[in-house]
């Protein structure tokens, strides 16, 4: 009979693999795949509208949508500072082009919802190969200087080529519909943007697994070391800033479809910066802590308006407008204490939490 503590490493914690195909699984062990499935489980009951007996509204899944937005773009700045060590301040302005893309395309030209976000992704993916090009030169606080440039720039475009984007009025757009099922409903969008993310991040994770994901690590690490051992380091930083560029193509798309409209003030420098504190917060090179980053500061908003609402309720209606800054402060203390006392992020809470449990109850027993 085999022992306790082997049968329990087997079921929950072990990461012993025996074969390629063992190591190549996105979920290695049963613990993580048995939450996996759980995972899907709750996802069915919120598609059906109630998850433990509480009802969802439509106010409800358009939080969960917008978590799914954010998701999508964050995983491709996260391949992009994570992953390659790129610094980049103009996300927002890729998620702008390919917002704009899918809105002309599918009002100038009758596109199709699906490829209007396909097109969407591939010229925010040709704008990132332009901005990645200073790359070969520059890096670092100068490459960030550089895609806060083209941030203002597309900000400047949008506003001002009002041939094109309509200016300050913004496009608006029909209700997507796919394969003849209307998305009207944000509970209706949420099905599909559910299924949007998991292909992205299985996407971005079998990604990282690959040669691609290596080199991009190692340029990260060392972009020096990794040209010596044959690494060519420009081509991989531009496909980095390409794949980036989709991803935040596709969620501008997602985005504007959402919102059934295109406007300027949804792409403007604040929100690369939420989008940059997402990362960080998250944790830097880990996938796992992009989709903590996203929900953490997704819902930091909506809980800071019940605060306000319930202190102008009970104390003063005043209150509403002496707290108003308050986001921009608390997106800015965020970063600044994760920086100071948890430079791993929340991934690095998870990992310290999963790895005290591993072999949990039995931590000196080995046979």
């Amino acid at each position: 009979m085999r022992p306790f503590s082997e049968i329990y490493n087997s079921y929950f914690s072990s990461t012993a693999v025996f074969s390629y195909r063992q190591d190549e699984r996105i979920f290695r062990t049963r613990f993580k795949r048995v939450w996996f499935v759980i995972f899907l489980v709750l996802v069915a009951a919120a598609l059906t509208g109630s998850t433990f007996g509480v009802g969802a509204n439509e106010y409800h899944y358009f939080i969960l949508n917008l978590i799914l937005v954010n998701l999508i773009a964050a995983i491709g700045l996260s391949l992009l500072v994570g992953f390659t060590g790129l610094l980049s301040l103009g996300h927002a302005a890729f998620m702008g082009v390919g917002a704009y893309t899918s809105a002309i395309l599918i009002t100038e030209y009758g596109c199709p919802f699906v490829l209007s976000i396909l097109f969407a992704g591939f010229v925010a993916a040709l704008f990132g190969i332009i901005v990645g090009i200073p790359s070969l030169r520059i890096k670092g606080f100068y490459l960030m200087v550089a895609t806060l440039a083209f941030q203002f720039v597309i900000d400047y475009l949008i506003i001002h080529w009002e041939g094109l984007t309509r200016g300050i009025r913004g496009i608006e757009l029909p209700t997507p519909s796919l394969f003849g099922i209307s998305l009207e409903t944000n509970q209706a969008f949420f099905t599909f943007l559910f299924v949007m993310a998991i292909i992205m991040m299985w996407g971005a994770k079998n990604l990282t697994r690959s040669k691609i994901g290596r080199a991009f690590v190692a340029i990260r690490d060392n972009d020096i070391s990794a040209e010596i051992i044959g690494i060519p380091i420009f081509p991989y930083k531009l496909l980095s800033f390409a794949i980036s560029a989709f991803y935040a193509g596709v969620a501008g798309a997602l985005y504007a479809s959402l919102l059934r409209t295109a406007i300027p003030e949804d792409y403007v420098f604040l929100n690369s910066i939420i989008l940059l504190a997402i990362v960080l917060i998250g944790g830097l090179g880990f996938l796992l802590g992009t989709v903590f980053g996203v929900i953490f500061i997704t819902l930091i908003p909506v809980l800071l308006d019940l605060l306000v609402s319930y202190l102008a309720q009970v104390y003063d209606p005043n209150v509403t407008i002496l707290l108003g800054p308050m986001k921009e402060l608390v997106y800015g203390g965020l970063i600044i204490l994760f920086i100071i006392f948890e430079p791993d992020g929340l991934v690095g809470i998870w990992i310290r939490i999963r790895e005290y449990f591993r072999i949990w109850p039995l931590p000196y027993i080995s046979e």
